[in-house]
């Protein structure tokens, strides 16, 4: 008698992730910070932009401090500056790097996700709204990468 298949697909466990946005000046380097910050060794982490952006936002770098990340030596990065394109995970965090990463991955065994992320520099207003609007996006992205990579806890009995 033949063993039904599971309905559902085990996915493979993820060891390297390339998160992308359009500039890689704030979103991604948020979400790759994060990542590397929790997992550490066991995950190799990336991140570009579509378009070639100036320095890491200093909005950006503000706000991971209050949560005791460092990304103020971050340096942009394009698509384009890649060394290595071998990824098992792509994050998209802008409709045009979600445009960019499947273009980047129709003859690629890598799977991309699309984490639609607000970008912060649409606000105007206060330094303190500014602020507020980075943290909104930074507590987003650690919701998310908390969430699509949980935390391991070790083996369970």
């Amino acid at each position: 008698m033949a063993m039904a298949a599971p309905s559902v697909l085990t996915p493979l466990p993820v060891t390297s992730v390339l998160f992308a946005c359009t500039y890689n000046m704030i979103r991604s380097p948020m979400a790759a910070a994060m990542m590397r910050h929790y997992h550490g060794a066991r995950v190799y982490v990336d991140s570009v932009g579509v378009r070639e952006g100036d320095e890491v936002d200093p909005f950006a770098v503000a706000v991971m401090e209050e949560v005791g990340i460092d990304i103020s030596r971050h340096r942009c990065r394009t698509f384009e500056d890649l060394e290595d394109t071998n990824f098992d995970l792509i994050v998209s965090l802008s409709p045009e790097a979600q445009h960019r990463a499947i273009e980047m991955t129709r003859t690629m065994a890598c799977d991309v996700e699309f984490w639609n992320t607000f970008d912060p520099t649409l606000i105007d207003g206060t330094r303190d709204a500014m602020l507020e609007a980075y943290r909104q996006v930074r507590d987003g992205l650690l919701a998310k990468v908390k969430q699509r990579f949980p935390l391991s806890r070790g083996p369970t009995v």
